[in-house]
C-alpha cells in the first residue's frame, strides 16, 4: 500500500498528535517546527507520546524552517493562530500547484490561508484534541476529543477530503463534512469558557461549575454573532451549543452543562492550552487572534459583546503578569453579568 506524505508545520500539542499517530500508521512524516530545541529532541529520540500508564516515541523526520529544503505536496499547518500569516507566507513559494493546506489549528485560519495559496488549495478543519507538548519532543495525550475536514465555505465533501479522513483516522474518528464552519463556530462558543477558566488556577470543569451564568454568557454572545451569520451550529463531544444559546430552556441548559463538565473530567487533561501558555510556558495566548474574527463579525452585524471583550482584556493583563491570574477575575466578568441582565 502507498502511504500519503505529510508535512506538520507546528509539532506542537496537534501537530504533535497527528504526525505521531500518521507515523505509526507508515505515512512519511516531515515536522517543520520554529524550536529548535523541539525539533533536535525529535532528532535524537523520535516523537514521543505519552498517555495515562505509558507511552513510547516514533522515528520521525524533523527540520526547522530555515533548514528544510523540498517541495510541499499534503500539509498539516499547526501553528498558533498568530503565526498563520507568517507560515502561509513560507508555505506559498513551496507548495505544489495541486497540493493543499488543512488548517488543524483553533480560530477561523482558512482566510488568512486563501489569500496567500487560494481556495481550491485550502482545506478546512475543525479539531478538538486534548493534548500538551510538554517537553520538547514530547507531546501529552489528554483525551480523546474530535476532528471534521470538508471543503471551505460549505462545498460538497470532496475525494481528497475523504482520503485525507482517512489516512487521519489512524489518530481517532475523523469526520467529513460540508459545514465545517457550524462547528468552528459552536467551539468558538465551548473555547470562550476555556478561555475564561484560563483566568483562574483550578481544573476547567470545577470553574464551569462554579460560575454557569458567567460562561453561559460568553457563549450566548458568541453564537448572536453566529446568528447573525446564518451559522448553523454543529454539536461535538459534549457540547451541545443549542443548549448555550441565547433563549434556551434553563432547565435544558442546566442538563447540558452537567453533562459537559462530567465529560471534561474524563480528561486527563484538566486545564485548558490557554492556562498553560500564561501559567507555564509565559507566552503570549492566541485566543485573542480568535476572537479578533468574531469581534470584527459582531461589529459588522452590530451584535454586542461586552462580556468577551472584557474577557479578552483580562487575558492581554495576564501575559503581561501570570502570577495576577485569579477566581476573582471570573467574579469580575459575573459582575459584569448581573449588571447587564
Amino acid at each position: 500500500m502507498t502511504h500519503t506524505a505529510y508535512a506538520v508545520l507546528g509539532g506542537g500539542a496537534i501537530g504533535g498528535t497527528l504526525a505521531y499517530h500518521l507515523v505509526r500508521a507508515g505515512h512519511p512524516v516531515t515536522v517543520i517546527d520554529a524550536d529548535a530545541e523541539h525539533v533536535a529532541a525529535i532528532q535524537d529520540r523520535g516523537l514521543r507520546l505519552d498517555r495515562p500508564g505509558g507511552g513510547d516515541a516514533v522515528p520521525v523526520r524533523a527540520t526547522t524552517p530555515e533548514e528544510f529544503t523540498g517541495p510541499l505536496d499534503r500539509v498539516l499547518l499547526a501553528v498558533k493562530a498568530q503565526a498563520t500569516a507568517a507560515a502561509a507566507d513560507w508555505i506559498a513559494p513551496r507548495l505544489a500547484a495541486d497540493g493543499y493546506v488543512v488548517s488543524v489549528q483553533n480560530g477561523f485560519n482558512e482566510p488568512v490561508l486563501a489569500e496567500r495559496i487560494g481556495w481550491p488549495r485550502t482545506i478546512a478543519a475543525f479539531v478538538n484534541i486534548f493534548a500538551d507538548r510538554t517537553a520538547p519532543g514530547v507531546i501529552a495525550d489528554g483525551g480523546a476529543g474530535a476532528l471534521v475536514l470538508g471543503e471551505p465555505g460549505g462545498l460538497p465533501v470532496s475525494g481528497r477530503v475523504r482520503e485525507l479522513a482517512r489516512d487521519l483516522s489512524a489518530w481517532g474518528p475523523a469526520q467529513v463534512s460540508d459545514n465545517v464552519e457550524g462547528f468552528l463556530w459552536a467551539k468558538a462558543g465551548f473555547g470562550a469558557m476555556l478561555a475564561a477558566t484560563a483566568l483562574a488556577d483550578d481544573a476547567m470543569a470545577d470553574l464551569i461549575d462554579r460560575h454557569p451564568a458567567t460562561m453561559c454568557a460568553l457563549t450566548e454572545e458568541v453564537f448572536d454573532v453566529a446568528e447573525a451569520l446564518d451559522v448553523r451550529l454543529e454539536p461535538f463531544d459534549a457540547f451541545e451549543p443549542d443548549a448555550f444559546a441565547r433563549g434556551a430552556d434553563p432547565a435544558e441548559r442546566a442538563a447540558a452543562v452537567e453533562r459537559l463538565t462530567a465529560w471534561l473530567r474524563t480528561q486527563s487533561k484538566n486545564r485548558s492550552g490557554i492556562w498553560r501558555d500564561l501559567a507555564v510556558r509565559h507566552r503570549a495566548v492566541e485566543v485573542t487572534t480568535h476572537y479578533a474574527t468574531v469581534l470584527a463579525e459582531a461589529e459588522r452585524a452590530g451584535v454586542g459583546a461586552p462580556v468577551l471583550r472584557a474577557l479578552l482584556g483580562m487575558l492581554r493583563e495576564l501575559e503581561a503578569d501570570p502570577d495576577s491570574m485569579s477566581e476573582h477575575r471570573i467574579a469580575e466578568l459575573g459582575g459584569l453579568v448581573r449588571s447587564r441582565a
